[in-house]
Protein backbone atom coordinates (compact mmCIF):
# COMPACT_ATOMS: atom_id res chain seq x y z
CA UNK A 1 0.00 0.00 0.00
CA UNK A 2 1.57 3.11 -1.12
CA UNK A 3 0.41 6.83 -1.83
CA UNK A 4 0.09 6.81 -5.44
CA UNK A 5 0.84 10.08 -6.55
CA UNK A 6 1.39 14.10 -5.60
CA UNK A 7 3.79 15.18 -2.82
CA UNK A 8 3.64 12.07 -1.01
CA UNK A 9 3.89 9.84 -4.90
CA UNK A 10 5.20 6.67 -4.33
CA UNK A 11 5.62 6.49 0.30
CA UNK A 12 4.82 3.50 1.50
CA UNK A 13 2.24 3.11 4.05
CA UNK A 14 1.17 0.94 7.20
CA UNK A 15 -1.77 -0.47 7.70
CA UNK A 16 -2.97 -1.93 10.98
CA UNK A 17 -2.71 -5.44 12.62
CA UNK A 18 -5.47 -7.77 12.09
CA UNK A 19 -8.29 -8.06 10.52
CA UNK A 20 -10.54 -5.29 11.73
CA UNK A 21 -8.71 -3.26 8.74
CA UNK A 22 -8.89 -3.39 5.35
CA UNK A 23 -7.14 -1.30 3.04
CA UNK A 24 -8.29 -0.02 -0.06
CA UNK A 25 -6.44 -1.69 -3.15
CA UNK A 26 -4.11 0.35 -5.02
CA UNK A 27 -5.84 -0.02 -8.05
CA UNK A 28 -9.35 0.79 -6.82
CA UNK A 29 -7.81 3.78 -4.97
CA UNK A 30 -6.34 5.06 -8.64
CA UNK A 31 -9.50 4.46 -10.29
CA UNK A 32 -11.29 6.32 -7.22
CA UNK A 33 -8.82 9.15 -7.33
CA UNK A 34 -9.40 8.93 -11.54
CA UNK A 35 -12.81 9.87 -10.80
CA UNK A 36 -12.99 12.91 -8.24
CA UNK A 37 -9.16 14.31 -9.77
CA UNK A 38 -10.61 17.44 -10.54
CA UNK A 39 -12.79 17.96 -7.44
CA UNK A 40 -10.08 17.74 -4.74
CA UNK A 41 -10.10 20.67 -2.35
CA UNK A 42 -10.63 21.99 0.48
CA UNK A 43 -11.45 19.88 3.67
CA UNK A 44 -11.74 16.30 3.55
CA UNK A 45 -12.76 13.66 6.33
CA UNK A 46 -11.64 10.12 6.16
CA UNK A 47 -13.97 8.69 8.40
CA UNK A 48 -13.59 5.06 9.62
CA UNK A 49 -9.74 5.97 8.78
CA UNK A 50 -8.33 2.53 9.41
CA UNK A 51 -4.88 3.61 7.67
CA UNK A 52 -5.26 7.33 6.66
CA UNK A 53 -4.56 6.09 3.28
CA UNK A 54 -7.62 7.81 1.67
CA UNK A 55 -7.86 11.19 3.14
CA UNK A 56 -3.48 11.02 2.93
CA UNK A 57 -3.66 10.12 -1.11
CA UNK A 58 -6.42 13.56 -0.89
CA UNK A 59 -3.23 15.28 1.15
CA UNK A 60 -1.26 14.58 -1.54
CA UNK A 61 -2.87 15.72 -4.37
CA UNK A 62 -3.66 18.90 -3.08
CA UNK A 63 -6.63 18.77 -0.26
CA UNK A 64 -6.53 21.86 1.93
CA UNK A 65 -6.53 19.33 5.46
CA UNK A 66 -7.65 16.43 6.61
CA UNK A 67 -9.62 15.29 9.84
CA UNK A 68 -9.20 11.17 10.48
CA UNK A 69 -11.32 9.35 12.54
CA UNK A 70 -11.11 5.90 13.63
CA UNK A 71 -12.68 4.47 17.07
CA UNK A 72 -9.45 2.12 17.58
CA UNK A 73 -6.23 3.28 19.27
CA UNK A 74 -3.82 1.01 16.71
CA UNK A 75 -5.36 2.75 13.70
CA UNK A 76 -5.00 6.34 14.89
CA UNK A 77 -0.92 5.45 16.14
CA UNK A 78 -0.75 4.04 12.14
CA UNK A 79 -2.40 7.22 10.92
CA UNK A 80 0.04 9.59 12.69
CA UNK A 81 2.77 7.13 11.98
CA UNK A 82 1.65 7.60 8.30
CA UNK A 83 1.34 11.61 8.45
CA UNK A 84 4.47 11.64 9.06
CA UNK A 85 6.18 9.26 6.77
CA UNK A 86 4.48 11.47 3.88
CA UNK A 87 5.30 14.82 5.71
CA UNK A 88 1.63 15.80 5.93
CA UNK A 89 0.59 15.93 9.31
CA UNK A 90 1.00 20.04 10.08
CA UNK A 91 -2.32 19.59 7.63
CA UNK A 92 -4.09 16.86 9.02
CA UNK A 93 -6.23 16.20 12.89
CA UNK A 94 -6.50 13.04 13.94
CA UNK A 95 -9.54 12.26 16.09
CA UNK A 96 -10.05 8.85 18.10
CA UNK A 97 -13.60 8.25 18.39
CA UNK A 98 -16.54 6.52 16.46
CA UNK A 99 -18.58 7.40 13.65
CA UNK A 100 -21.78 8.97 15.38
CA UNK A 101 -20.05 10.32 18.29
CA UNK A 102 -17.99 12.50 15.82
CA UNK A 103 -20.19 13.63 13.26
CA UNK A 104 -23.05 14.40 16.39
CA UNK A 105 -20.64 17.13 17.42
CA UNK A 106 -18.86 17.80 14.53
CA UNK A 107 -19.46 21.48 13.21
CA UNK A 108 -16.89 22.11 10.41
CA UNK A 109 -17.49 21.77 7.13
CA UNK A 110 -15.91 19.22 4.25
CA UNK A 111 -15.52 19.27 0.74
CA UNK A 112 -15.09 15.61 0.72
CA UNK A 113 -15.71 12.64 3.18
CA UNK A 114 -14.77 9.15 2.86
CA UNK A 115 -16.53 6.47 4.15
CA UNK A 116 -15.15 2.50 4.23
CA UNK A 117 -16.23 1.35 7.59
CA UNK A 118 -15.68 -2.32 7.99
CA UNK A 119 -18.00 -4.36 5.52
CA UNK A 120 -20.05 -6.55 7.80
CA UNK A 121 -21.72 -4.01 9.67
CA UNK A 122 -24.56 -1.44 8.89
CA UNK A 123 -21.75 1.73 9.60
CA UNK A 124 -22.29 2.98 5.45
CA UNK A 125 -25.93 3.39 5.74
CA UNK A 126 -26.03 4.71 8.92
CA UNK A 127 -22.96 7.20 8.64
CA UNK A 128 -24.88 8.47 5.46
CA UNK A 129 -28.20 9.19 7.26
CA UNK A 130 -26.43 10.71 9.72
CA UNK A 131 -24.45 13.04 6.99
CA UNK A 132 -27.89 13.67 5.42
CA UNK A 133 -29.45 14.95 8.54
CA UNK A 134 -26.28 17.22 9.74
CA UNK A 135 -25.22 20.02 7.26
CA UNK A 136 -21.13 19.41 7.35
CA UNK A 137 -20.96 18.94 3.59
CA UNK A 138 -20.04 21.96 1.81
CA UNK A 139 -21.99 23.48 -1.32
CA UNK A 140 -20.22 21.25 -3.87
CA UNK A 141 -19.69 18.60 -1.07
CA UNK A 142 -19.15 14.93 -2.00
CA UNK A 143 -19.32 11.39 -0.09
CA UNK A 144 -17.22 8.91 -1.84
CA UNK A 145 -18.30 5.16 -0.47
CA UNK A 146 -16.68 2.41 -0.80
CA UNK A 147 -18.31 -1.62 -0.03
CA UNK A 148 -18.23 -5.15 -1.46
CA UNK A 149 -20.63 -6.10 -4.18
CA UNK A 150 -22.55 -8.33 -2.28
CA UNK A 151 -23.60 -5.45 0.10
CA UNK A 152 -26.70 -3.54 -0.62
CA UNK A 153 -26.98 0.01 -0.37
CA UNK A 154 -30.52 1.76 -0.14
CA UNK A 155 -30.76 3.77 -3.40
CA UNK A 156 -31.96 7.60 -1.92
CA UNK A 157 -30.67 10.00 0.71
CA UNK A 158 -32.45 12.81 1.30
CA UNK A 159 -30.46 15.75 0.44
CA UNK A 160 -27.95 13.57 -1.62
CA UNK A 161 -27.95 12.43 -5.47
CA UNK A 162 -26.42 9.42 -5.79
CA UNK A 163 -23.96 8.34 -9.01
CA UNK A 164 -23.89 4.98 -10.16
CA UNK A 165 -22.05 2.17 -8.93
CA UNK A 166 -18.82 1.65 -10.13
CA UNK A 167 -17.12 -1.79 -9.92
CA UNK A 168 -13.83 -2.77 -9.24
CA UNK A 169 -13.23 -6.66 -9.00
CA UNK A 170 -15.81 -7.25 -6.16
CA UNK A 171 -15.37 -3.72 -4.71
CA UNK A 172 -18.06 -1.38 -5.75
CA UNK A 173 -17.44 2.71 -5.24
CA UNK A 174 -20.65 5.30 -5.27
CA UNK A 175 -20.05 8.89 -4.94
CA UNK A 176 -22.82 10.68 -3.35
CA UNK A 177 -23.44 14.85 -4.49
CA UNK A 178 -25.27 17.45 -2.31
CA UNK A 179 -27.97 18.48 -4.06
CA UNK A 180 -28.15 22.02 -5.25
CA UNK A 181 -30.55 24.46 -3.33
CA UNK A 182 -33.77 24.68 -4.94
CA UNK A 183 -33.43 21.70 -6.96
Amino acid sequence: MRVITGTAGGTNLKAPNGLETRPTADKVKQALFNMIQFEICGDVLDLFAGSGQLGIEALSRGAKSAVFVDARKESIAVIRDNLNRTHLAEKAQVIQSDYENFLKRCRKRFSMVFLDPPYAEKYLENAIKLLSEIDILTENGIIITERPQEKQLEGEFCGFERSKDYHYGKTIITIFRRKKEGL
